[in-house]
């Protein structure tokens, strides 16, 4: 089994209220007024539906990378700026989940990194090692076309890793500076959309593989092999993952790649695709494993937004409050991309953790149309 030792989030130091937000990005988009500061009846319109979709959002503060005025200077050099910002953000959530873990950087047989939001090469988990004092042996596994069920994802792959290294730990960083990729010029209705719900953020997340059930308070060092009690809340195993990738819908959700840098690709299509196929991908999944959706107690699905949550409840049938951590997520930090599911465990092991022997369930939801399944349990 896979046991998770510490999950830590870190934010830009820029957080902003939505209705700021809504402003900043209506003023950089030109959609204030024309030079004879007479409001043109199209831009009317455009800003009339930028107010509705900051509104419904489901989002109350976000955090950026950089201060709102720096967006219009935003040129060819972004990618640089990602690169430069994401490390340092990075660095600053690996650092505090290592220092919760009670594991040292060196410690580290595994780092997994997830990003969409840019592009290294050399990879972030490259550039992370000598700042952390990571081995020079580390197994890194960077990933990117994921998107935003990279989080859930990249814990599936961290479990399976961890089956066959059992005395290993390894690490999960996710990290996405989406306020990056604001479109500015030729603005759609989903560039509006992605604009209204993206926030910046990293989550990092250490594990240890373990023989033993029942130790979700107790830490190993690899190469020492003596478990060692923690204090804090407890944290949960990972039991089994399952992926899966719903035909034809491919162009629902994900990037383009134009001459202004990452522009997204988004329609109504994908709440669809959630209702439609969600509730039989996870009866399947539980079926597997003598559990019903009533089985679980705890509900961590990537928070794609309001209509999109609104569409995995309904699929599954769960009552209202079900996924009460997800909307709080979206709200307090806007939709982190692959960042987000880990936020969401973050917040509900801080709030209340839940009682031992607890299932959970972690659904990541991403281009594709594609769905990451964690079971989890305390």
């Amino acid at each position: 089994m896979t046991q998770i030792v510490a999950v830590h989030s870190a934010f830009p130091a820029h957080r902003h209220p939505q209705a700021d937000l809504t402003r900043a990005v209506a003023s950089l988009a030109g959609m204030d007024a024309d030079t004879d500061g007479a409001e043109q009846p199209d831009r009317r319109k455009q800003r009339a539906l930028l107010e509705r979709l900051y509104g419904n959002a489901g989002v109350d503060t976000r955090h950026t990378v950089l201060p709102l005025a720096d967006y219009g200077a935003l040129g060819p050099a972004v990618n640089d700026q990602y690169i430069e910002e994401a490390t340092a953000l990075g660095e600053r959530a690996l650092r505090g989940a290592l220092t919760a873990s009670g594991l040292a950087a060196g410690d580290l047989d595994l780092l997994i990194v997830t990003s969409v939001t840019g592009v290294a090469v050399p990879s972030l988990d490259a550039l992370l090692m000598p700042r952390l004092g990571l081995r020079a042996d580390l197994k890194r596994l960077p990933v990117f076309g994921l998107g935003c069920v990279a989080g859930a994802a990249g814990l599936a792959r961290l479990h399976d890793y961890l089956l066959g290294w059992p005395r290993h730990a390894a690490a999960l960083l996710a990290v996405e500076l989406c306020s990056l990729s604001l479109p500015l010029s030729s603005v759609t209705t989903a560039d509006l959309v992605a604009s209204a719900l993206f926030g910046d953020g990293a989550v990092a997340l250490v594990a240890t593989g373990t023989r033993a059930r029942g130790r979700a308070r107790m830490r190993t060092r690899p190469r020492r092999g003596r478990p060692r009690p923690i204090r804090g809340p407890a944290l949960p195993r990972v039991i089994s993952t399952r992926s899966e990738v719903y035909p034809d819908s491919g162009g629902a959700l994900g990037w383009r790649l134009g001459p202004g840098g990452f522009r997204i690709v988004l329609t109504a299509e994908l709440a669809e695709v959630v209702e439609r196929r969600l509730g039989e991908s996870v009866t399947g999944f539980l079926a597997e494993h003598g559990l019903t959706v009533d089985d679980i107690g705890t509900w961590i699905c990537h928070p794609g937004g309001p209509k999109v949550l609104d569409a995995a409840q309904r699929a599954l049938k769960l009552p209202a409050d079900a996924l009460a951590a997800s909307r709080r997520s979206l709200a307090q930090a806007g939709n982190m991309s692959s960042a987000s599911v880990l936020h969401i465990l973050e917040l509900t092991v801080a709030d209340n953790a839940p009682a031992a022997g607890t299932f959970g369930m972690m659904i990541g939801l991403g281009p594709g149309v594609s769905a990451e399944l964690v079971l989890l349990r305390w």
